[in-house]
């Protein structure tokens, strides 16, 4: 045997042997050894195979714009007391209105200074006066709430991808829809309840100070200006039940959850309870320390979603920018909370549009009608090789059937899904993989028929056909490519089983039939060709 053909073989054995070592986890994952399924895992399967959950989520956009302007009205109100102006007071109003309530014409003109500079994103509304008081309003600019808007959605989107890769679920579909939708599919997960919580908390991280009202006054509505009332939730430890109270705290934000570093779960010893433990960035961490510093003596309520977690008594000045959230929690509770809170707040409320549990046993059918499909159109596709083309055909299968196994080797290695429309892909394959063997096939034939001996034909017959194969699946590839790019779920998941499967087809019809036909010419004395 040449050193060119032998080097051939050897690279089409390893490729062979590749393969079967990347599915060996797919096919036999429970007679593996424990370092083999850790270096490679078995074939993933999407949402419509191996179940999941279907999800799409609307965004709230329209509460990012009032988040927004929230914001400008607390950065307002700083601003006018460091710049000695004197106001009545800064509040939002209906339909997206800042309003801003001065005293004298002089105070206007200052007002109008500082929002030109500091605030360009605002237009002027209509002025209202009320007695002696003049109320001036401005609104957001139209391009400055689609910003908003447009920001809203994608920073929700990016806030559930990170969630997601925390969950740890495997091939996620995650992807916009339209202005304010997001479409989600978990493939696998078996608690669906607990994605659909964990995806769609808010987990607005908020410390306010605690008032000084009585619960009682609270409760019956006597709420001094600049306050609000929310509750404490508490578990008993020892009976589960769970109490809620009253709590009084501050309209204004000390700190925000936007300035979280890190969040991870602790234990705490006293009660053998888990808690979160939150660290602060340098910005979060001076802020901390200021606020502790000014209010010692005084509580500090710790807010999730409007749900008091804690509001523990400020004793010292608190450095370094660590903090604790603890709300008897039990070890889910505190990982889901660490994990929202290490992905980040979404900008804006999601809820739930559409919400479909796909079962595993729809899975396990799809799988096996798959499975039948591709046995079925293989076999036909063999028969009639061998039909047409008699032992010529035989090498034509071989390498159909090498086109196979490498197709599902890469989608391990590859960590792609495997779903029911890339099922129809590999069927696709099936069909188109023996089209480039029939043109080299045709082409040996004609040469044939000119009085070619067989070893001539053969060369003469892979080299005029391998430009026309290449052209042929390369406009496919291309086609295929764009598919992927531009498709939504199932038509990607249709578009890389086709993209895998024409370059393995062109590497088994032009390369591995090539070599076989070769070995076959070396090792024998061939003055005729089955074909």
């Amino acid at each position: 045997m040449s050193k060119n053909l032998k080097v051939r073989v050897m690279l089409v054995l390893f490729c062979v042997g590749l393969s079967l070592a990347a599915l060996a986890p797919t096919l036999f994952r429970e007679s593996l050894p424990g370092w083999w399924r850790n270096l490679v895992d078995p074939i993933h399967l999407g949402l419509d195979l191996q179940g999941g959950i279907h999800l799409v989520l609307g965004v709230d956009v329209e509460k990012a714009v009032e988040s927004r302007l929230d914001s400008i009205v607390d950065e307002l109100e700083t601003l006018l007391r460091e710049e000695d102006i004197v106001f009545k007071k800064v509040a939002r109003g209906d339909e997206g209105v800042v309003s801003v309530v001065v005293y004298d014409e002089g105070s206007v003109t200052q007002l109008e200074t500082l929002l030109k500079k500091q605030f360009p994103i605002l237009e002027t509304a209509p002025d209202t006066r009320s007695g002696e008081y003049l109320q001036k309003n401005y609104r957001l600019a139209e391009r400055e709430v689609e910003h908003i808007r447009t920001y809203a959605v994608r920073q929700a989107v990016e806030t559930m991808r990170n969630r997601i890769d925390q969950f740890g679920v495997t091939e996620p579909v995650l992807q916009r829809q339209s202005d304010d939708r997001i479409l989600i599919q978990l493939p696998g997960v078996k608690d669906p309840q607990r994605a659909i919580d964990l995806l769609g908390k808010t987990a607005r991280l908020e410390f306010k100070m605690v008032a000084d009202v009585a619960p009682e006054e609270a409760v019956k509505g006597l709420l001094p200006a600049g306050t609000r009332l929310l509750y404490e939730k508490r578990v008993n430890r020892q009976t589960g039940a769970v109490t809620e109270t009253p709590i009084v705290v501050f309209e204004k934000t000390s700190l925000t959850g936007d300035l979280l570093s890190d969040a991870q779960v602790r234990i705490d010893n006293r009660f053998n309870e888990p808690y979160v433990s939150i660290d602060f960035n340098a910005l979060g961490a001076k802020r901390f320390d200021q606020i502790t510093a000014a209010n010692v003596g005084k509580r500090l309520a710790i807010i999730l979603d409007d749900t008091v977690y804690s509001a523990p008594v400020i004793r010292e000045r608190i450095s370094g920018g660590n903090a604790m959230i603890s709300g008897s929690f039990n070890e889910q509770e505190a990982t889901d909370l660490a994990i929202v809170l290490r992905a980040g707040s979404l900008p804006a409320p999601v809820r739930i549009l559409e919400d479909r549990t796909v079962g595993p046993s729809l899975g396990r059918d799809s799988i096996n009608q798959g499975f039948f499909s591709v046995m079925v159109g293989g076999l036909l596709v063999v028969a009639a090789m061998i039909f047409y083309y008699r032992l010529s055909g035989l090498v034509a299968n071989v390498a159909l059937i090498l086109n196979i196994v490498f197709i599902l080797a890469l989608l391990a290695l590859l960590k792609a899904s495997l779903t029911l429309p890339g099922i129809a892909g590999i069927v696709l394959t099936v069909g188109m993989a023996v089209d480039a063997n029939v043109l080299i096939f045709e082409r040996i034939r004609e040469e044939l028929r000119r009085g070619q001996s067989p070893r001539l034909a053969l060369d003469e017959g892979f080299g005029k056909a391998f430009l026309t194969i290449i052209d042929a699946n390369v406009t496919t590839l291309i086609a295929a490519v764009v598919l992927f790019q531009f498709g939504t779920g199932p038509v990607k998941g249709f578009a890389v089983t086709l993209s895998i499967g024409i370059l393995c087809s062109l590497f088994t019809a032009i390369f591995v039939s090539r070599v076989i036909f070769d070995y076959f010419f070396e090792k024998r004395q061939i003055s005729k060709l089955s074909i």
